[in-house]
């Protein structure tokens, strides 16, 4: 079976600051993502004011029963906040090729 990856690219929210946002999301990793079935890595990319999250699972089904739990995550609710919600977008992509 294929490991998936999860691609989220966002933007912060106003007054949201570099450092504020990247204490959040390793809480969330170390407290929460981390212990999520089929989990391998988290990257947390930046360009810009764009902002992007590169997460490596197992399996397509292992991201999505993680990205559903997540939401009910009072930290990961916390972590949501510190993003502009208009401009999230996902994508889950399976691995086709390694190279």
């Amino acid at each position: 079976m294929s490991n998936a990856v999860v691609f989220i690219s966002y933007k912060l929210a106003k007054d949201v600051s570099a450092q504020d946002f990247l204490l959040a999301s390793e809480k969330v990793n170390n407290d929460f993502m981390s212990k999520q079935k089929g989990y391998i890595s988290w990257k947390v990319l930046v360009d810009g004011d764009t902002w992007a999250d590169l997460l490596i699972w197992e399996t397509k089904e292992d991201a999505g029963n993680a990205m559903a739990a997540g939401g009910a995550n009072a930290d990961n609710q916390k972590f949501f906040a510190l993003l502009d919600p208009e401009s999230v977008k996902m994508q889950i992509f399976t691995v086709e090729k390694s190279y």
